[in-house]
């Protein structure tokens, strides 16, 4: 079985060897960088199939380097900030990332949501959630990890897609923020709600025409959001 390679940014290098030694020792295969701008030349170089990404990093910044990561990449990216604020979350998720983590942060957490993470990115099993979701001028098909919308395929990170095929495999029924969490990230989440929020406006940033083709993305005040068919 091949190992899951992660890609493991961050300048300290006493995290760095920390980290790699968990990791390691939970059967993953890590590369390591200490600045932004070489970690970017390693990641097209060497595509991992995940990266733990610190915000703060000689060379290029964490946000410069998530950035051009998703221009050529929908892997799943876990920042890593000793900032834990909700401007920085935020940004991270805006920008394309998975999920993030506060320093000092527990080891066993952060292996637990590399696993999540991974094994989301991992090829679904032929159940019926490979089958093709097809709404008017929308179709979501979670086995290959596309989406066509109005006949051109649109470029999704991970998160936004599942959530999205989440959403419209159970039409017209509302889901709070914490069951989406649950149900989309997979574990016991540790942030916030937000997260959900930052998702969702991100998806209709990119179904604008959604409603008028008879479909939405619908927030139910007080509740949570649903994804609504006419």
């Amino acid at each position: 079985m091949t190992k899951t390679k992660i890609l493991l940014v961050d300048d300290d290098p006493n995290i760095r060897q920390l980290v790699n030694l968990y990791l390691e020792k939970e059967g993953f295969e890590v590369e390591m960088a200490d600045r932004g701008d070489t970690a970017l030349q390693q990641f097209k170089q060497s595509p991992p199939n995940l990266m733990l990404l610190d915000v703060m990093l000689p060379g290029m910044d964490g946000w410069q380097v998530l950035r051009e990561a998703r221009k050529v990449s929908n892997i799943p990216i876990i920042m890593l900030t000793a900032k834990d604020e909700t401007f920085d979350k935020v940004l991270g998720l805006e920008l394309g990332a998975d999920d993030y983590i506060a320093k000092p942060f527990d080891m066993k957490e952060l292996v637990a949501r590399i696993k999540a993470v991974a094994r989301r990115y991992q090829a679904p099993e032929a159940t019926d959630a490979t089958k093709e979701l097809i709404f008017p001028g929308l179709t979501v098909n979670i086995s290959q990890y596309s989406v066509t919308y109005m006949g051109r395929e649109l470029e999704m990170p991970p998160k936004e897609l599942e959530l999205l095929n989440f959403l419209a495999s159970h039409p017209n029924q509302v889901f709070t923020r914490e069951q989406l969490l649950e149900q989309v990230w997979g574990y016991d989440y540790f942030g916030d709600s937000r997260t959900v929020d930052v998702h969702v406006k991100r998806l209709r940033e990119k179904l604008t025409e959604g409603e008028k083709l008879g479909w939405q993305i619908k927030t139910v005040w007080g509740v949570g959001y649903k994804f609504e068919v006419k």
